[in-house]
């Protein structure tokens, strides 16, 4: 039983990874810090470990996806992210290629054949 845990957990894991980046892109186009991210996300049912999370965030801003500033009127100095415009370009590419096979699936579901 163990063994099946363990081969569903990589398998939605696999499943949820490229949706996580699809998420930050989509979620970011408001400025957002990471932790008010990761909780906005958390609330969607986006489940994501902070230890994914940032380093994340930050391959994204060196592929010029997101944008970064840090807001140091507060208190505690926090650094916000933003969807770039190639960041929201790739965002919608991604996004309507997920609603293309989302769409897909629901017809092999419903068992329609080519």
């Amino acid at each position: 039983m163990a063994d099946d845990d363990d081969l569903i957990a990589g398998h939605l894991q696999e499943l949820r990874r490229g949706t996580v980046v699809l998420a930050c892109l989509t979620r970011l186009r408001i400025p957002d810090y990471g932790y008010a991210l990761l909780e906005a996300l958390d609330a969607l049912g986006i489940q994501v470990d902070a230890n994914t999370l940032y380093p994340l965030l930050r391959r994204l801003e060196k592929q010029g996806l997101l944008t970064s500033e840090w807001n140091t009127a507060e208190s505690r100095p926090r650094k916000f992210y933003r969807t770039s415009p190639t960041g929201d370009a790739l965002a919608a590419t991604l996004s309507a290629d997920w609603d293309r096979l989302t769409a897909s699936l629901h017809r092999i579901s419903e068992g329609e054949l080519p």
